[in-house]
């Protein structure tokens, strides 16, 4: 389980800001309590800051509009976790594998009115290099720049994931649910990390035998 207590310390260990955006919940899944850990507009801002959603500049362009009007602030964090939650959701489907229902049509619609109202605020530009001739650029009023950025990486995400190498850290191995991407060489990663949640899982399971032998011992 994360151990972290503030937006600052969750990990980020998707391999791509949108699945650490999903990742700012734990656990994923299972039964329990779960927390949250945007709670704030401020909570959003700073993790924006972590990810490299917004530069500083932007950051503060951001800050000063929601300052102004702290309706918007909070209508940017309700937008924002709407989009996580819709993408955990079509992510826990896992669209193609065997066996598993197809995504919400819903969940794919609200992310998909989500693009396509930031596109009313961008335009085509020359692309910085790599592939493709050009980019969208988000040109969003500072209120909306992270919702608007966020609906842009869902989708970029969506569109380009290999499902193959989707994993999930195991909730009923005593992990947090939270979703990456495994790029080991033969996909055999469990672990959100192994300093986390592996190690947590082991410490406890050695506690357990200890304890278990003791009692026989007692016995």
């Amino acid at each position: 389980m994360m151990t972290g207590k503030t937006i600052s310390d969750v990990a980020l260990v998707g391999g791509h800001r949108a699945l650490d955006l999903v990742n700012t919940v734990a656990p994923r899944g299972g039964a329990g309590d779960r927390h949250d850990y945007l709670l704030t507009p401020g909570d959003l801002l700073t993790w924006s800051l972590r990810t490299g959603l917004v530069d500083a500049a932007a950051a503060s362009g951001v800050e000063a509009a929601w300052s102004a009007s702290p309706a918007a602030g909070r209508r940017a964090l309700a937008a924002v976790c709407e989009i996580r939650e819709a993408l955990y959701e079509v992510l826990s489907a896992r669209p193609g594998e065997a066996g598993r229902p197809a995504p919400a049509r819903d969940q794919l619609d609200h992310i998909s009115l989500a693009w396509t109202s930031a596109l009313t605020r961008a335009r085509l530009v020359p692309a910085d290099g790599g592939s493709g001739v050009v980019r969208w650029l988000l040109e969003s009023p500072p209120a909306l720049l992270i919702a608007d950025r966020i609906a842009q990486d869902a989708v970029d995400l969506l569109c380009t994931i290999d499902v193959q190498r989707l994993g999930r850290c195991p909730v009923e191995a005593g992990g947090c649910g939270w979703l990456f991407l495994d790029h080991s060489r033969n996909r055999s990663r469990r672990w959100c990390t192994m300093e986390d949640c592996g190690s947590g899982v082991k410490s406890r399971r050695l506690t357990e035998r200890r304890r278990s032998s003791r009692a026989a011992v007692s016995g």
